[in-house]
């Protein structure tokens, strides 16, 4: 057992290492991208299902409430988080556009989605980046290695080099926090500039 630990972890590190290896730019460019976004006042939307789901939420959180700073609030909104309306829609019309409905009602062109999905290929995360996209919205793709069909639906993709759920999913929370200390430490220093 105690080895099985130690390999999980391990496995995780090396993975979290790779990705930022090969992803460093794009995450710099998302980073800028979403501070101009919420500078301007645009807004982040996020979704996904099961653990995407969560990690939409959690990730939501950090940008509305705050991360490691004392500043303003960045609007995000997490699209599975009301149970109503992803209820009524999944009854009323179909599972699948569970977010398609709610980016029709709430998007805005210069916005940006973020769409989470481990495996690339859930219908109602793929129907939805299809309609972001006719909306003028930007998309960013956090899947993994295997993600090509949502990956290939973006402008900006964070595929994570592994197959395995769960090591996919903590590289997804680790970009999240990353994304959310660098636009609060390029806000913070814009606010600073501004205000001082």
């Amino acid at each position: 057992m105690r080895e099985k630990i130690k390999k999980a972890f391990k496995d995780s590190i090396t993975i979290k290492q790779k990705f930022v290896d090969e992803n460093i730019d794009t995450i710099i460019e998302v980073s800028n991208l979403l501070a101009e976004t919420f500078n301007r006042g645009g807004k982040l939307l996020l979704f996904g299902n099961g653990g995407s789901a969560s990690d939409a939420s959690h990730i939501a959180a950090e940008f509305v409430n705050r991360f490691k700073k004392e500043r303003p609030a960045f609007p995000a909104i997490a699209l599975n988080t009301d149970t109503a309306v992803l209820t009524s829609i999944a009854n009323d019309y179909d599972y699948s556009d569970v977010f398609v409905r709610q980016l029709k009602a709430i998007a805005q062109e210069g916005d940006v989605v973020i769409a989470i999905s481990t495996s690339g290929s859930s219908e109602n995360v793929i129907k939805a980046v299809d309609a972001a996209r006719i909306r003028k919205l930007r998309t960013i793709a956090f899947t993994g290695a295997k993600g090509d069909k949502l990956a290939s639906r973006c402008d900006y993709i964070f595929a994570v080099p592994s197959n395995n759920t769960p090591r996919i999913q903590e590289t997804h929370i680790t970009l999240g926090h990353v994304l959310c200390q660098m636009v609060e430490e390029i806000l913070f220093e814009a606010y600073r500039r501004r205000d001082g």
